[in-house]
């Protein structure tokens, strides 16, 4: 399978759906190196896969999580001392709404 050369509208769809603004001369850049991504993808689709398992990492590591010890925190009072927005009966922080 061949890969068609990548050309200028298609670099501008990209970078307008990631909301990037180019200029001429990295539009001229980027167009080849798009190219030459498409090319490596199309070669990883001709490597015979069967028999391998999916993996998720390429090396295996354990889990290094340390043991949950509860320690010195700092009192309510102290928490919320710095705070913008307070709510001091609820003694909790007040935020913006995020919808």
């Amino acid at each position: 399978m061949e890969t068609e050369k990548i050309g200028k509208e298609e670099v501008l769809k990209v970078a307008r759906l990631a909301r990037l603004e180019l200029s001429e001369g990295a539009i001229e850049e980027i167009a080849p190196q798009l190219g030459d991504i498409l090319k490596y993808m199309e070669a990883l689709e001709n490597i015979d896969a069967k028999g391998v398992e999916p993996t998720f990492h390429t090396i295996t590591k354990k889990d290094i999580v340390r043991e949950d010890i509860a320690g010195v925190h700092l009192s309510k009072d102290k928490t919320l001392a710095n705070a913008p927005e307070k709510d001091e009966e609820a003694q909790s922080f007040i935020v913006p709404r995020v919808i």
